[in-house]
């Protein structure tokens, strides 16, 4: 594999070997595995840097529902629309029903971050806005197909929210359980969602170039989320933070 295709050298030729190879990407290339998550898990990070991480990560979460709006709007099959809907619902809320991004914001606020800032999104970094857009467009201008194929990382997300949601309620004194509720949420929510997407690229991919198509479009989503993890560890574990990005107070 390369950086952004399976390259040359691996026979698609069945829903199966497809799907061994998504599994295959994740297991090789899903941010889990970003030495920026280990120190966020491992307690090696400060309050300051905790803040970057949920301030930036803020834009990917309240961006979903975009995402989201723009594969349902690649669908004529009504059935397509209602079961992707669903997702839109799980992030943004609904009338007296909290979403993911309240979920989220209860996350920043509890972190000490003011909730005007992080929806302005005025202090987050530029490769943070640059990989989230990307990620829009592609799902805007590629296939319906790799659309739904590039959410098949939340085959991975369970383990990583466990993963999270412990270490960070142990290693920070900072963190409860309350404020976690945006992970402990999506350990039931991402399993539908993967298995719904897995199923219908299992079903629609019936070639190998278009399983092929599959596999690259979840490389690119993978792309997507570590790239923002390289731009938090550069800006603030190695301390080169752009000019207008959120500082830490040092105090």
């Amino acid at each position: 594999m390369t950086a952004l295709s399976i390259g040359k050298g691996i026979t698609l030729d069945s829903a199966e070997a497809m799907e061994a190879t998504l599994r295959q990407i994740g297991a090789t290339r899903y941010h889990s595995l970003h030495p920026f998550h280990r120190l966020l898990h491992g307690g090696k990070l400060n309050k300051g840097q905790v803040q970057a991480w949920a301030l930036n990560r803020y834009y990917y979460q309240s961006t979903i529902p975009l995402k989201d709006a723009m594969v349902i709007s690649r669908f004529r099959d009504r059935n397509t629309r209602i079961e992707w809907r669903h997702r839109i619902e799980d992030h943004d809320g609904d009338l007296g029903n909290e979403g993911g991004i309240e979920r989220w914001l209860k996350l920043t606020e509890g972190l000490g971050l003011d909730t005007a800032y992080v929806e302005s999104t005025e202090g987050i970094l530029p490769a943070t806005r640059f990989a989230v857009e990307a990620y829009v467009h592609f799902c805007r201008d590629r296939t319906p197909l790799e659309a739904i194929a590039s959410s098949l990382t939340e085959l991975f997300a369970p383990n990583l929210h466990e993963e999270r949601i412990s270490g960070m309620l142990k290693h920070y004194d900072f963190v409860n359980p309350d404020i976690m509720s945006y992970f402990s949420r999506r350990l039931q929510q991402a399993p539908r969602d993967a298995g719904f997407a897995l199923e219908y690229v299992k079903q629609h991919a019936s070639t190998p170039t278009e399983r092929e198509a599959v596999c690259n479009a979840l490389i690119f989503k993978t792309n997507v989320l570590w790239v923002q993890l390289d731009a938090l560890y550069h800006a603030y574990v190695e301390g080169h933070i752009p000019p207008g990005a959120f500082a830490p107070k040092t105090s």
